[in-house]
């Protein structure tokens, strides 16, 4: 059901690029009333006009998510707007890669400010107004990223390691709330502009591994849970396959990680050093990357396969060898 209203207030984070700015025009066409939250003006005010198009009524309100003070006033904003929220969707997510050592220790502060605290603070803001109206549902938006470790982003593993231990708790204690909802959300590595619009520390031109989400496809995984708030969700050909993979050997998992991308690094083309958009606003607020090409659906194909055969390869590292019977002379 789609909350107990046909036209539900939502507040998306993070809208206005990548998922997020897929997943506001998503709702927009589902008649959603919509509170759209991210740090620059420039990129709430793009969407908003693009979602007011398709007649949605849109609030924006420019935020920070690591800053709580602002993220209550987000809440406060949609509840004096419209008297009440129906549904809020942690999506702010940033990044840095590079070898953990040699990422500044602010770096990897401020991606776990934003990647776990931003979305307690979203949740420590909407869960009591859930809990007076007996209803609502919560989205946070984790990744796979949440169950197998990613050498070289070492903080954002962290983080998403730490929200998915957050919703499962979180789902315990408001589970004597029938109507009340926390949705973890797992898609693999997507086709967004987060890869430029992230922090660079290894001097090299980063490319996110094939196969890539549409993220399209995750937008609308969204407002189905949004019409049917479920616990936990993947997208994507390798999430299964990677998540059994890691629960079967973690480390075989991790070291194979760790080689794919260190020869990968080896061999990229130079590029500048920075920390992306970990302190300011993103510039570029497409929904897509251009990180996808016709070799996409193979590729989709190729590494569930190979994840695949990771997993049966850990399997068979973990059954018991038969113990040969000594020979009697």
């Amino acid at each position: 059901m789609f909350s107990n209203s046909p036209n539900p207030v939502v507040v998306l984070t993070g809208a206005s690029s990548g998922i997020g700015r897929a997943s506001a025009l998503a709702l927009a066409r589902q008649g959603a009333r919509l509170v759209l939250a991210a740090r620059g003006r420039d990129g709430l005010e793009s969407i908003a006009a693009e979602c007011r198009a398709f007649g949605a009524e849109t609030l924006i309100v420019p935020t920070d998510v690591t800053d709580a003070t602002m993220v209550q006033a987000l809440a406060d904003a949609a509840i004096g707007r419209f008297g009440g929220i129906d549904v809020w969707i942690n999506n702010v997510g940033v990044g840095a890669v590079g070898r953990f050592e040699e990422t500044p220790a602010q770096a990897h502060r401020r991606i776990i400010e934003t990647n776990l605290i931003g979305q307690m603070n979203g949740a420590h803001a909407v869960v009591p107004h859930f809990r007076q109206r007996q209803q609502g549902t919560l989205i946070n938006m984790i990744s796979l990223g949440g169950w197998t470790p990613t050498p070289f982003a070492t903080a954002y593993t962290a983080s998403k390691f730490g929200l998915r231990g957050f919703s499962e708790a979180l789902r315990a204690e408001l589970s004597e709330l029938p109507d009340v909802h926390v949705c973890a959300v797992y898609p693999t590595f997507v086709d967004t502009p987060g890869f430029m619009h992230g922090a660079n520390y290894t001097g090299k031109h980063l490319k996110p591994p094939s196969p890539l989400v549409d993220p399209r496809e995750v937008a609308l995984l969204i407002a189905d849970l949004v019409r049917h708030p479920r616990p936990t969700v993947s997208i994507g050909s390798v999430a299964w396959p990677a998540r059994l993979a890691h629960a079967l050997a973690p480390d075989l998992v991790a070291r194979t990680t760790y080689g794919l991308m260190d020869r990968s690094l080896a061999s990229a083309d130079p590029a500048p050093m920075g920390a992306g958009n970990l302190f300011a606003p993103s510039q570029n607020h497409a929904i897509d990357g251009g990180y996808r090409d016709a070799r996409h659906a193979a590729a989709r194909k190729l590494g569930a396969y190979a994840l695949g055969a990771l997993a049966v390869l850990a399997l068979a590292a973990l059954r018991p060898r038969a113990r040969r019977t000594p020979r009697l002379a």
